[in-house]
């Protein structure tokens, strides 16, 4: 089968509903102008050398001219590889390195970047300016196979060299299709605040929204108040956040106030919603829907109902429509019902594996399945719970510890404004649990308030042997703590 040109169908089903609106410049965009401005960049694209297979690699802020150079590469064939604005040149390089971009699309404030990208002799590769794309009329578009890359999107690389996984065009079709079934509809007006070289800022939303014809607002970055008081004046009806910024627009002065009455509901992934903060955002009339996904998978893989916000808290719901899941333990056996095991996911929504890593692409894909390396559980009525990710479980004394349940437990001390555990080193146990914490401004706490708190609701050998105080954890840009760095810092 061959891929379909999403914008050239949108621009004569809704030619002038508003596609994008930047919401730092104000500028918007229908699905007809959307659909130009694509055609404009792929005559530039061509223009300039590129063709079916080529990598074209962007440095830029959110914003819409992320989304015409993402489209018009489609309409070609070409790769489209995002890159991470908040790396080092060093960590660029590995990714360019790997990936070899023909060209690469950057803006004025990193041209800085750009030209030291450019400039490796190793790494050749042409750089333009995004002020200086021409103004082109369109051709057909390439018929381009189901099956092709789409996107490279390198993986933020908590354990070590970053991953290009590889997106292709049936992938982003199913996570569409998945999504408008269970998250997003026509008259959805979508807020993305999540970095757009990631899958959360493209994926989770955006791409989704505009298969169905829904309006996308696009923030340059997360602020808790401007996002609240993005959604009162831009009347957004749905959108994408992590626990942890949850938490910081729930914090804000401005929480009680913003009217948020249009919002249908929110989307939680990448940790657990703890209990308290669904109940604060339930107050105000919102239902936390927490899910899961990930990059190879969707990312948009299951949901949990707004109706089962709070009885089903902690808990991913049910695969999305085209997904199929099970547990399996070590020797891919399906665990019964409530054990713990390894989650691993079928769907047309699923990457064709890692770019030019062979090696990798066959441990995480088996006989058809991909090896999330998440820990999961079912409970009696089926609804599926992330215990941990299985690299974070350590064992302690002969016993198996879930670091995410003494985090999902800490997190609701009075005191404690963000946790992670992780094992480290023991003589006699092998391996004990290390918190850290950060805690609330003003509020004080005790190693041995943290350890009275945990006797009586955890069993002993889950209670953190080592307690230390942090200002902050290190976290990747989509949000997710970094473990390992974290584990090399308590380990000093």
């Amino acid at each position: 089968m061959t891929a379909i040109d999403w914008l050239a169908k949108n621009e004569k089903i809704f030619a002038d509903k508003i596609a994008i609106r930047e919401a730092a410049t104000g500028r918007e965009f229908t699905y007809r102008q959307f659909n130009q401005l694509a055609n404009r960049w792929r005559m530039e694209l061509e223009a300039r050398g590129i063709q079916t297979g080529d990598r074209v690699s962007v440095l830029l802020p959110n914003g819409a001219d992320i989304l015409f150079i993402l489209f018009a590469a489609a309409k070609i064939g070409a790769i489209f590889v995002p890159l991470n604005t908040k790396l080092t040149v060093p960590e660029l390089e590995q990714i360019v390195a790997s990936a070899q971009p023909s060209l690469l699309i950057f803006s004025q404030e990193f041209g800085y970047l750009a030209a030291e990208l450019s400039s490796l002799e190793s790494l050749p590769l042409e750089g333009v300016n995004l002020a200086d794309a021409a103004q082109a009329s369109p051709l057909a578009s390439t018929p381009i196979d189901l099956e092709q890359p789409q996107m490279l999107l390198y993986t933020s690389g908590t354990t070590g060299k970053p991953k290009g996984v590889i997106v292709s065009y049936r992938q982003v079709l199913w996570n569409a299709l998945n999504s408008a079934l269970r998250m997003i509809v026509t008259s959805d007006i979508a807020l993305i605040h999540t970095p757009m070289f990631y899958t959360g800022g493209l994926n989770v939303y955006a791409l989704p929204g505009f298969l169905v014809g829904a309006t996308v607002v696009i923030a340059k970055s997360f602020d808790a108040a401007e996002v609240l008081r993005l959604i009162d004046k831009e009347s957004i009806t749905t959108l994408f956040a992590v626990p942890t910024q949850l938490a910081m627009m729930a914090d804000s002065p401005a929480f009680e106030t913003v009217n948020i009455s249009g919002l249908r509901s929110i989307i939680s992934g990448g940790a657990p919603c703890p209990i308290g903060l669904i109940e604060r955002w339930l107050a105000r009339g919102i239902a936390l829907r927490q899910g899961f996904g990930m990059t190879e998978v969707g990312p948009n893989a299951f949901a949990l109902d707004a109706s089962d916000a709070l009885r089903k808290a902690g808990s991913i719901g049910f695969p999305h429509f085209s997904v199929e899941a099970r547990i399996v333990d070590e020797a891919g056996r399906d665990v019964v019902e409530s054990e713990v095991g390894e989650l691993i996911v079928r769907t047309p929504a699923m990457c064709s594996g890692y770019w030019n890593d062979p090696e990798q692409t066959s441990a995480a894909i088996r006989d058809g399945w991909l090896h999330t390396g998440d820990l999961a559980r079912r409970d009696d009525e089926g609804y599926f719970y992330i215990v941990d990710r299985k690299k974070d479980m350590f064992i302690s004394g002969g016993e198996n510890v879930y670091p995410a349940e003494i985090e999902h437990l800490l997190r609701a001390h009075p005191a404690v404004s963000d946790v992670a555990v992780v094992g480290v080193p023991h003589q006699k146990w092998g391996e004990v649990g290390c918190a850290a914490i950060v805690l609330k401004i003003g509020v004080a706490c005790t190693e041995a308030d943290v350890v009275a708190f945990c006797d009586g609701r955890l069993a002993r050998f889950k209670i953190p042997k080592q307690i230390v105080f942090v200002d902050e954890l290190p976290r990747t840009v989509s949000g997710k703590v970094r473990k390992a760095e974290l584990r090399r810092s308590v380990a000093q």
